[in-house]
């Protein structure tokens, strides 16, 4: 009984902390074996001088992971960095590294060393004068929340850019905080086609070169950005800064393989990202880039129509599908969650004349859960416009434009799906002018554009042919 009534309180202690174990990380299961790969990675290849973190990261994926030895490792390992990098306020960077050892001990049945981390965390709240036992409100704590959650993946980003304002507030020429809000709103800005042309994240990326300028790795998310927003000539100097540099090379490689590719020089992208594999080959993100590249190929070799190749011409593309296949599947392999990619790998299957297998693709796509919701519009555009176009099915095609069109958030998915039903509905009035859900179709996409009279007409014509209207218009 009195170990039952410890334990309690040693719980309800450690419920008080800031660290992994309280920040609501939203990992999901089938992501955890990429996120993993990530931190690894980073930890080998990015030279940053904000390393503790990760490291604790690192310890809290362990344990997800059943592995608490190796957790207290990755702990250790963060103490003896947090001494080195950050020797003035290393108290209070500690808090999460002590809260992080509290709660594995707490798991592995340790209280009395759970219990000692504890102490640990409560004596340094007191020396700060601070007002609960064990929490301090502090900078250096949102930092570290921050990079937790950008870390975690596009679902915890809007956290952490929380976390980072409010550390701004405080100290607002800070290099670390200043770094960690950057990535976040270019990681933000990047979700989208609508916000990555709009550039929030120029002014924030501009600021944290101001404030690091020898982090290449700044200059590079730097330079894409430019790019994005019609720049790329001063975006092009960013990644020869960078490459002029010897740090962090592999991911300045994956970043700058990037830039080419979507610059168009698609031979020079893929010796960057090939180079950077090499020393990374659990990359999903390199997996994803370079068949993106073979994509683009193809795309090349056709010259953006959709030609019958003949000869050579069909030969290399083949070759190029057969790559753009290899590497997207990997990728989405490697992180079953990867909407977007298996988006991509569905168009290769298209053009390798594979409809079986692009079902299949776009039927895993439907099924990842949580999808967020601009992911879920792209999936059913793109899955409209294959039983459209190449299962000649307009009945499922109906359906999955209307899909997009539902979820109400504006982006350029549902502006497409609205456009490509409009067409569709269209094609149906020119083969026979008293289809009804050719009418009822027009008027649903009028009334969506705020045209309510036309939108009436074409609800009246349909309704005088007749008695009743699917409610779904």
């Amino acid at each position: 009984m009195g170990k039952n009534a410890d334990e309690h309180c040693i719980k309800e202690r450690l419920e008080q902390l800031r660290c992994h174990f309280t920040w609501a990380l939203l990992i999901v299961d089938t992501g955890m074996p990429d996120l993993e790969n990530r931190i690894l990675d980073e930890i080998e290849f990015l030279d940053t001088k904000y390393n503790a973190g990760i490291h604790n990261l690192l310890a809290y994926v362990k344990h997800l992971k059943g592995q608490n030895e190796e957790a207290l490792e990755s702990l250790k390992k963060a103490e003896e960095l947090i001494q080195q990098e950050q020797a003035d306020r290393s108290h209070l960077r500690s808090l999460v590294t002590w809260g992080n050892y509290a709660w594995v001990y707490y798991h592995m049945g340790r209280l009395a060393e759970a219990q000692a981390y504890l102490d640990r965390v409560e004596n340094t709240c007191k020396k700060c004068g601070n007002g609960s036992r064990y929490r301090i409100e502090c900078p250096e704590m949102d930092c570290e929340e921050g990079w937790a959650l950008l870390k975690c993946g596009g679902q915890n980003y809007g956290r952490a850019k929380a976390c980072f304002e409010k550390a701004l507030e405080v100290d607002p020429e800070n290099p670390e905080f200043s770094t960690g809000y950057a990535i976040t709103i270019y990681r933000l800005d990047d979700v989208t086609i609508e916000t990555q042309r709009k550039g929030y994240s120029l002014q924030p990326l501009r600021q944290a070169i101001r404030l690091n300028p020898e982090d290449v790795y700044i200059k590079v998310l730097l330079a894409l950005k430019l790019q994005d927003v019609g720049k790329e000539d001063e975006g092009e100097k960013y990644i020869e800064e960078a490459l002029a540099g010897t740090s962090s090379q592999t991911y300045v490689f994956r970043h700058v393989g990037r830039f080419y590719r979507r610059k168009g020089s698609l031979d020079k992208a893929l010796q960057f990202l090939e180079k950077a594999l090499q020393a990374t080959p659990t990359s999903v993100f390199l997996h994803h880039q370079i068949g993106l590249c073979y994509r683009a190929q193809v795309i090349q070799i056709k010259g953006g129509t959709n030609k019958q190749l003949r000869g050579q011409e069909r030969k290399k593309a083949n070759r190029m599908i057969k790559s753009a296949i290899f590497y997207l599947e990997s990728a989405v392999e490697q992180k079953p969650t990867f909407a977007i990619a298996y988006i991509h790998l569905a168009s290769m299957y298209i053009e390798a004349g594979d409809y079986g297998k692009a079902e299949d693709v776009y039927q895993k796509a439907l099924s990842i859960k949580p999808l967020e919701e601009d992911h879920e519009q792209e999936i059913h555009l793109h899955y409209g416009r294959f039983q459209e176009f190449q299962r000649k099915s307009e009945v499922d095609a109906i359906t999955h434009y209307l899909k997009a069109i539902k979820i109400e958030k504006e982006s350029f998915s549902r502006n497409r799906s609205i456009d490509s039903l409009e067409k569709l509905a269209s094609k149906k009035l020119q083969r026979k002018a008293s289809d009804v859900e050719g009418l009822s179709l027009l008027g649903f996409i009028h009334k969506l554009k705020g045209k309510i009279n036309e939108a009436l007409e074409y609800y009246e014509r349909a309704l005088r042919l007749t008695g009743d209207l699917n409610p779904m218009f």
